[in-house]
Order: C-alpha cells, then structure tokens, then sequence
C-alpha cells in the first residue's frame, strides 16, 4: 500500500523560508512524477509544482518560480518543498502527489495523481 506524508509545515513570519518534507513508502519513487498542491481557505487545491521521477525536470505555477523549489532524494524516498519570501497569501494546506510515469502538462491536474498526502498547513502570518 502506498502512503506519502508531510512534514514540516507551520507558523512563519512573512518574509520567512519554510522546507516541507513527504516521504513516500510502498512505491518505486524514481518511477513517479511528484507534485505539491495547496489549498488556501475557501479555495479550491491548486497546482504548485512537479518534478520528474529523475529529478532533472521541474515545473512550477508561474506565481511561484523563484519562490519556490520543489527537490527530491529518491534513495531516502523523499520529496521537498523549499518556499522562499512568504506571504499570508501561501497560507495553505500543502499536499504531496505522485503520478506513475514522465511529468508533462498533464501534471498540473490533479486528476493524473495515483497517490496523495494527507495535507501539512502552512501559516503565514503579517
């Protein structure tokens, strides 16, 4: 049975950094495109970036680039999330996904996602 879980989320000053961890167990991870998504209050889960089951291809929302670095070691099964510069407006439940095979434009959607997280929230205050 494969499972992803977060860690790392929490309460940060704007302007802040925070790293977001999901390590994944029961699945071959190099063979999987990883994502993270968030979800804000009263919004619906958005697409925040993907990276290819290599490591060598990432992708972002274009609100984020620069801000936000998505990583993986796929020998210790783990995923990142290194966010930068943060504002009350990252406020979010963050989720880590895996979809079996190469990342594309497909990976933006949700939909493609064999296996998710159970969500991490990260606050930030003013």
């Amino acid at each position: 049975q494969a499972q992803l879980v977060e860690s790392g989320g929490g309460l940060v000053q704007a302007g802040g950094s925070l790293t977001l961890s999901c390590v994944a167990s029961g699945l071959t991870l190099s063979s999987y495109a990883m994502g993270w998504f968030r979800q804000a209050p009263g919004k619906e889960r958005e697409f925040v970036g993907v990276i290819s089951g290599d490591g060598d291809y990432t992708d972002y929302a274009g609100s984020l680039k620069g801000r936000f670095t998505i990583a993986r070691d796929n020998a210790k099964n783990t995923l990142y999330l290194r966010m930068g510069s943060l504002n009350p407006e990252d406020t979010a439940v963050y989720y880590c996904a895996a979809h079996y095979g190469v990342t594309g434009s497909k990976s933006w959607y949700e939909d493609v996602y064999d296996y998710w997280g159970q969500g991490t929230q990260v606050t930030v205050s003013s």
